[in-house]
């Protein structure tokens, strides 16, 4: 089964689980106002594409944590029955976010963002779908793989906004500190790559420590 460390040390380098869960507190709180002036993405349909949004932000959210709590010893260990409550609560909410993912992908604003989503969607749905299906068959070691792998899909959301600030300096050097096209256009271009870059990043870091571990 899961191991505590095994997911801490898989995202130690690049995420704090403190600040995960601020990060993504801070940008709910944009939308359960439920007014699409407060929206930080561009809504291209109120009376679709922002009530798809909301639901798949928290869905999202009750996915990002009860997924962590799958991973404290004490509740897994000593009490099972929570573990796997928790555990079918956590693969409802990412079906449900996925797949909302995967209607939003229609309102991308760009091919690039477009991808992006829908590559994150199907890699989400299937390292979880992986995971639940290996703990009905019991197969204990390789649910405990795959259940890495879809918490690391899970945190991507997190680790994409963390990035931006790496990928706006990045930028600054590559193009020498100049702006030659605005700070907009600038943030433009890297909320373009900032998912790509969460995804790459986890995934690396999740392969790792799994390949290390065994």
């Amino acid at each position: 089964m899961i191991q505590k460390g095994e997911v801490f040390a898989c995202l130690r380098n690049s995420l704090k689980f403190g600040g995960d869960y601020f990060l993504y507190l801070l940008w709910l709180s944009f939308y359960l106002t439920l007014d699409p002036a407060n929206s930080r993405k561009t809504i291209i349909s109120v009376t679709v594409h922002y009530p798809l949004l909301v639901a798949h932000i928290v869905s999202a959210f009750i996915a990002l944590l009860t997924g962590f709590f799958q991973f404290v010893d004490r509740i897994r260990l000593q009490k099972p029955r929570i573990h796997r409550f928790l555990g079918r609560v956590y693969v409802y909410s990412v079906f449900i976010s996925g797949l909302l993912s995967l209607g939003s992908i229609f309102y991308a604003e760009n091919f690039m963002k477009a991808t992006s989503f829908l590559v994150l969607s199907l890699a989400w749905l299937f390292t979880c779908w992986k995971g639940y299906r290996t703990a009905i068959n019991r197969e204990y070691e390789e649910h405990r793989k795959w259940m890495i792998r879809s918490f690391g899909m899970t945190l991507v959301a997190v680790s994409a906004r963390l990035l931006v600030p790496v990928l706006l300096l990045l930028y600054f050097i590559f193009h020498g500190f100049s702006l030659p096209h605005g700070m907009e256009t600038v943030i433009g271009e890297v909320l373009n790559v900032n998912i790509w870059a969460g995804l790459i990043l986890n995934f690396v870091i999740v392969e790792w420590a799994i390949l290390k571990k065994s």
